[in-house]
């Protein structure tokens, strides 16, 4: 759980990153902050067994409300929810399951994988073929209406 949890509060601080509003300090903080409240709040809904399962739960989502667990980590660096509002996407979308963290800005756009891993072959029945949680959002999906382009930075 600890990679994918530091994947999307890394992909979190990229993007306040991009604002330049933030110093590097305020961004390792407000990192560590979501690292640490993401493994709280996922503590006891993480399955590696069934990565599916608890994916609505695990879902960070920014959609005219600001997800509870970003807000909290936000004021450890002073961000209001309002100032997260102007910083972030106002629609973005964070799965955050076992071997794969993914997101989606706006409703249509695409979803695009931050980390992957391969599950150990134990973790899975012999006659199941892994598919991610956002697999299944990606079948038959016709492309979307509008397309967005990010670009993450890291240091």
């Amino acid at each position: 759980m600890k990679t994918e949890v530091s994947a999307a509060s890394g992909f979190i601080a990229s993007l306040l990153r991009t604002t330049r509003l933030l110093s590097e300090y305020q961004l390792e903080q407000f990192s560590l902050a979501l690292e640490e409240a993401l493994g709280d709040h996922y503590q006891h809904h993480w399955f590696p067994q069934a990565p599916c399962k608890g994916s609505g739960y695990r879902c960070i989502r920014i959609n005219h409300k600001m997800d509870p667990v970003i807000g909290r980590a936000a004021c450890t660096v002073g961000l209001t929810v309002e100032q997260l509002f102007s910083l972030l996407p106002s629609e973005l979308t964070l799965w955050v399951d076992p071997y794969e963290v993914s997101y989606r800005i706006g409703e249509d756009g695409s979803i695009c994988v931050l980390y992957e891993s391969t599950p150990p072959t134990p973790a899975l029945s012999d006659s199941t073929d892994f598919v991610s949680c956002k697999n299944g959002l990606r079948i038959g999906r016709t492309s979307p209406s509008e397309s967005f382009n990010i670009m993450a930075v890291s240091s």
